[in-house]
């Protein structure tokens, strides 16, 4: 798609408008949306990237902290000893600076997942057809294993022996199509 303003360079914004329930859509390429500042009026005219999305997800910290802090107190800085990165970069860039990062900002990283992945904190994916069946009772095994667990902690014996029976039908399914495929 060409832009609808230049009519010269590809489109590579597309974006909806809708001001006082009228819609207007436009297609322009980086430089027109950067000389008209539709590239999304709120960035002061800089690219706006899925980084800067990202990292507006990302900003979970609320806006009001109430007076329960003192002003003057320094707040304790988590840096990265690997890269140096801090909270407040991941969070202005949105992503990390190597792999350490995960680990170091670990106890941060849960409400930010729970945002991203609509209430769950473990991102599931989506699993090949073809290969998919004994992926997915392994998936179910797994589940019922923890469900299991549950059963036995809140002594609903009964429960469990049913939920174990089911997993053991299971590992006997997953058993003989890992033959079959041999």
């Amino acid at each position: 798609m060409v832009c609808q303003e230049c009519n010269q360079r590809p489109a590579t914004l597309h974006f909806t408008k809708i001001v006082n329930g009228e819609k207007a859509e436009f297609q322009l390429c980086e430089k027109c949306a950067a000389e008209k500042g539709e590239m999304f009026m709120f960035n002061n005219g800089q690219n706006y990237s899925i980084h800067n999305l990202l990292a507006g997800l990302l900003n979970v910290q609320p806006a009001y902290q109430g007076n329960s802090q003192n002003a003057f107190q320094n707040e304790k800085v988590i840096q990265c000893p690997n890269c140096s990165m801090t909270y407040k970069q991941f969070i202005k860039v949105g992503r990390f600076g190597c792999a350490e990062c995960y680990e170091t900002f670990s106890e941060q990283l849960p409400p930010i997942f729970r945002r991203l992945h609509s209430g769950n904190e473990t991102h599931n994916g989506k699993i090949p057809a073809r290969i998919g069946g004994s992926i997915h009772l392994r998936k179910n095994i797994e589940d019922l294993k923890q469900k299991m667990k549950e059963f036995i902690a809140n002594e609903e014996f009964e429960e469990a022996a049913l939920t174990r029976d089911e997993i053991r039908k299971l590992e006997k399914e997953l058993k003989s199509a890992h033959e079959e495929g041999e």
